[in-house]
C-alpha cells in the first residue's frame, strides 16, 4: 500500500495498517512509540503494541514517524498555537484598560502618533491602526515558556489505537464501506473517497453504491483507470460530467462543464445509450436537468456518434424536440385535479419521491378514505423505499407539531440554517401514528439481529448520520443534533485559521444566553474578561496562522446556554483559507498547561462551510446542573465584513431555540428497536468471552475478534440500507 493513504485508514478507523517489515527487538521503540501518542492524547492497544515490539527498530520508527504526524493533525496540533495575551487565561486585562494602553502606544510612536491624535479628535479610533493592536508581541517559544507543563489527569482524552490487517485489505475495506454507505458523505469524506476509488479501482467493488454522489466519484476513478462505468440512470452520466468538471455532483449548483476528450465522450455516450436502450421510460428523468443535459450534449458532440442513437434521444429530449413526460408533471397534474389517491397510487412507482411528498398528501387531502388511501400507499410502498428516506420521515412525523405557533428549521445541503413559522396544518394524529407504527415495524425487519448488544451509554444520545452533509471532518465530531457529555470544569474553546493570499481576521466569541434565550453575556475581542471566562486577545492578520481562545470556568458560567460562533471580520472565508478548525478542550480545575493542550481536546472540526459566521455546537445545562454539548454544524450568511457576536445575537438565538426544540433520532432508537427492549449498556468493566455486537463512541480492547462493532467512523452502517 502507498503510505499516502494510511493516513485515511488512521483517520477513518483509528486502525494503523499492520507495518510490512522485519522481525526484530523493537519493544523499547515501541514503548517510545506509545509514550510519544500518549503526549497528544493517542495510545496503541495491547494487541499494536505486541506486535510491533516484535518487529525491527526501524520499521517502527518509520510507523511512528508517519504515524504520529496524522494525528497531531487530527488534533490541531500540527500547528503553533500562539495567544496575543503571553499568559493567558491568567491577567487577561480589562477591554477598555487594554484599550487605552494601545493608544498610549501609539501616541509614543512617532510613526502613529499625528494619525492617532487625528483619530481621538475626531472622537472614533480604529483599533486596526494601533501598532500594539491585534499583533503576536511574542514568539511561540516565548508564550510556551510563560506556562507550566500540563500535569495528565484520568479526565484527559485517551484515543486507541488499533491493530490493523495487511495494508491493502484495510484500504479496500474503508473504500468498500464509503462507497457503499447508505447515507451521503460529507465534502471531505467524498474527497477522501474520490483518493480511495483511483486506487481500487481494479478491485473488489460495493454490491451497491445507493448514493448518487458517491457513484459519480466512483465512476470518474473507473473512467480514468478504463473500467466498466457502473450507470443507472441518465443522470448518473450528468453526474458524471460534472465530476469530471470539479463541479456540484449533487447538481443543486450549476456546473461550467468542460471539453472533453474523445476516449471520454466515447465512454459517457456508450454509457447514456446502454441505460436508455435498456429503460426507454429513463428519458423521463431529462426534464428535470434540462439545461444542463442540453449544456452535456455540446460537450459530447452526440452527431459524431450516430452508432449511439438511444444517447441522442436524451439530447432530442433536452432541447424539447422530443416528449417524454416527467413523473413529476405527472404528479402534480393529479395535485391540481384534486386526486390526491390517483396521485399517492402513480407516487408508488417512485417509492422514495412518495415519501417526501407524504405530508403534503396528508395536509391536501379532503376526507378521511384519501388519507387512509395515501397510508396504505406509503405501507406498500415502504420495503422499496431507503432506511435513510424511512428514517428521515420517520423523523419528520415525530417532529411534526400540531400547534400552530411552532417554528420550523431550514437547513440546507451547504449547512446554511435558517428559522421560520411554520403555518402549515397539521398532520390528522390518526393517520401520524398508523405512519410511525409503520415505518418502525419497517426498520425494525431491517435491522440484522445483534445477539448479545453492548452499548455505551455515551453514544445513546447520538443523532443517526442520515447524511454525512450534517457533520464536519474531524476529532470527536458528531452529526448535528446530537447530544453529548461534558465533564470537566474548564471548557476551552479555539479556532486556528491561516490565510491563503489576502489579509483575514476570525473573531472567536462566545454567547451566553438564559433559559428563554435571552442574551446574558458574551465573551468577544469587545469583551475580554467576565466572572466566567476570558478571551486570549485578539488577532487580526495570519499569514503564518493565527490563535484564538475562550477559557470558560463551567461552575460560574451565567445562563443555560453557551454558543461559541466563529465571526469572520474580514477577508477570506472558510473556503478560501489555506486552513481553518475550531475544537474545544476539558481540564480539570488544577490543571494548567499552554493554552493548547493535545490530549485535553475532546473535538475538533474543520470549518468548511458557506456563511461568514459557523456555529460549530452548543453548550446546554440540564435540570441536572450538568452540561451537554448540541452539535449543530451551522452556518449563518453574516455580512461581508465586521461580523460581531452583539450583531447576531437574535438570530443565534432563534436558531439555537428552533435546533434544541427538535429531537433527533438518535442511536438509542435503533437500539431498542434493533434488541426489542434488550440491549445492554456496558460499562466497560467486564470483556464478554464470546462474539458481540458493539456500538459506541471508541472500540475498547478486548472484544472478541468475532464482534461487529460500530464507533463513530462507522457510525453509518447502523443506517439500514
Amino acid at each position: 500500500m502507498v503510505h499516502r493513504l494510511e493516513p485515511l485508514v488512521i483517520r477513518h478507523t483509528h486502525r494503523i495498517p499492520s507495518p510490512a517489515g522485519p522481525a526484530g527487538e523493537g519493544d523499547v521503540a515501541a514503548r517510545q512509540f506509545d509514550a510519544a501518542l500518549m503526549s497528544v492524547g493517542f495510545k496503541l492497544s495491547a494487541e499494536l503494541l505486541r506486535h510491533l515490539s516484535g518487529l525491527s527498530e526501524g520499521t517502527v520508527v518509520d510507523t511512528a514517524v508517519r504515524t504520529l504526524a496524522t494525528v497531531r493533525e487530527m488534533a490541531g496540533d500540527h500547528v503553533r498555537h500562539n495567544v496575543y495575551f503571553v499568559d493567558f487565561p491568567a491577567n487577561v486585562p480589562d477591554t477598555f484598560d487594554f484599550w487605552m494602553r494601545c493608544i498610549a502606544e501609539a501616541l509614543d510612536d512617532s510613526r502613529t502618533r499625528a494619525g492617532t491624535l487625528e483619530q481621538l479628535r475626531s472622537g472614533v479610533v480604529d483599533l486596526l491602526t494601533l501598532p500594539s493592536y491585534g499583533r503576536y508581541r511574542h514568539t511561540y517559544a516565548e508564550m510556551l515558556a510563560a506556562h507550566d507543563e500540563l500535569i495528565a489527569a484520568a479526565g484527559d482524552r485517551m484515543t486507541v489505537l488499533h491493530l490493523g490487517g495487511a495494508p491493502d485489505d484495510e484500504v479496500t475495506a474503508l473504500y468498500l464501506a464509503l462507497a457503499g454507505s447508505a447515507a451521503p458523505l460529507g465534502e471531505e469524506v467524498l474527497e477522501d473517497l474520490k483518493v480511495l476509488a483511483e486506487h481500487c479501482a481494479d478491485g473488489p467493488q460495493p454490491e451497491a453504491i445507493p448514493v448518487r454522489e458517491n457513484r459519480a466519484v466512483v465512476n470518474q476513478a473507473r473512467l480514468k483507470a478504463g473500467a466498466d462505468l457502473l450507470l443507472d440512470t441518465v443522470t448518473d452520466v450528468l453526474r458524471l460530467a460534472c465530476a469530471l468538471s470539479d463541479g456540484d455532483v449533487t447538481l443543486q449548483e450549476p456546473t461550467r462543464l468542460r471539453g472533453l476528450s474523445r476516449p471520454v465522450r466515447r465512454a459517457l455516450m456508450a454509457g447514456l445509450d446502454a441505460v436508455v436502450a435498456a429503460a426507454p421510460a429513463k428519458l423521463a428523468d431529462v426534464p428535470a436537468h434540462r439545461e444542463a443535459f442540453k449544456r452535456l450534449g455540446e460537450r459530447l458532440h452526440p452527431h459524431e456518434y450516430p452508432d449511439r442513437p438511444h444517447a441522442a434521444e436524451v439530447f432530442a429530449v433536452a432541447r424539447g424536440e422530443q416528449k417524454a413526460r416527467s413523473f413529476d408533471s405527472r404528479v402534480e397534474e393529479l395535485l391540481r385535479e384534486n386526486d390526491i389517491t390517483g396521485a399517492a397510487e402513480v407516487l408508488k412507482g417512485a417509492p422514495g419521491k412518495l415519501f417526501r411528498s407524504l405530508d403534503r398528501l396528508l395536509r391536501t387531502a379532503r376526507t378521511e378514505a384519501e388519507r387512509d388511501a395515501v397510508v396504505a400507499a406509503a405501507e406498500q410502498a415502504a420495503p422499496a423505499v431507503s432506511g435513510r428516506v424511512v428514517l428521515s420521515v420517520r423523523e419528520h412525523l415525530h417532529n411534526r407539531a400540531e400547534e400552530s405557533d411552532a417554528r420550523r428549521v431550514f437547513v440546507n445541503r451547504l449547512s446554511r440554517a435558517w428559522v421560520d413559522h411554520d403555518d402549515r396544518a397539521p398532520v390528522p394524529p390518526r393517520q401520524r401514528e398508523r405512519l410511525v407504527a409503520a415505518l418502525d415495524a419497517e426498520i425494525r425487519r431491517r435491522l440484522p439481529d445483534p445477539g448479545r448488544l453492548l452499548v455505551d451509554p455515551d453514544v445513546l444520545d447520538v443523532a443517526l448520520p442520515l447524511s454525512g452533509k450534517a457533520t464536519a471532518a474531524g476529532l470527536g465530531v458528531l452529526p448535528r443534533g446530537s447530544l453529548s457529555p461534558v465533564d470537566g470544569e474548564l471548557l476551552r474553546f479555539f479556532v486556528y485559521w491561516k490565510e491563503t493570499e489576502h489579509t483575514t481576521d476570525y473573531d472567536l466569541s462566545a454567547l451566553m444566553l438564559g433559559a428563554d434565550y435571552e442574551t446574558v453575556s458574551w465573551l468577544s475581542y469587545t469583551h475580554l474578561s467576565a466572572v466566567d471566562g476570558e478571551h486570549s486577545g485578539d488577532i487580526t492578520e495570519a499569514p503564518d496562522g493565527a490563535s484564538e481562545f475562550i477559557n470558560l470556568r463551567l461552575g460560574a458560567v451565567r445562563g443555560t446556554f453557551v454558543v461559541p460562533q466563529v465571526n469572520i471580520f474580514s477577508g477570506e472565508g472558510f473556503e478560501e483559507v489555506e486552513e481553518s478548525f475550531f475544537g474545544f478542550m476539558l481540564r480539570d480545575g488544577e490543571q494548567q498547561g499552554r493554552p493548547f493542550e493535545p490530549r485535553t481536546v475532546r473535538m475538533k472540526s474543520e470549518l468548511r462551510g458557506p456563511g461568514r459566521v459557523a456555529l460549530p455546537l452548543a453548550f446546554l445545562r440540564g435540570d441536572d446542573g450538568r452540561w451537554r454539548a448540541k452539535w449543530l454544524h451551522l452556518y449563518l450568511k453574516g455580512t461581508p465584513t465586521s461580523n460581531r457576536v452583539e450583531g447576531n445575537r437574535v438570530s443565534v438565538a432563534t436558531l439555537l431555540r428552533g435546533i434544541v426544540e427538535r429531537e433527533q433520532l438518535t442511536v438509542r432508537y435503533l437500539t431498542e428497536l434493533m434488541a426489542g427492549g434488550g440491549a445492554e449498556v456496558w460499562d466497560g468493566t467486564s470483556i464478554p468471552d464470546g462474539p458481540v455486537t458493539y456500538i459506541g463512541l471508541e472500540r475498547p480492547e478486548g472484544l472478541h475478534p468475532d464482534s461487529r462493532v460500530i464507533t463513530l467512523g462507522n457510525l453509518r452502517d447502523l443506517v439500514p440500507a
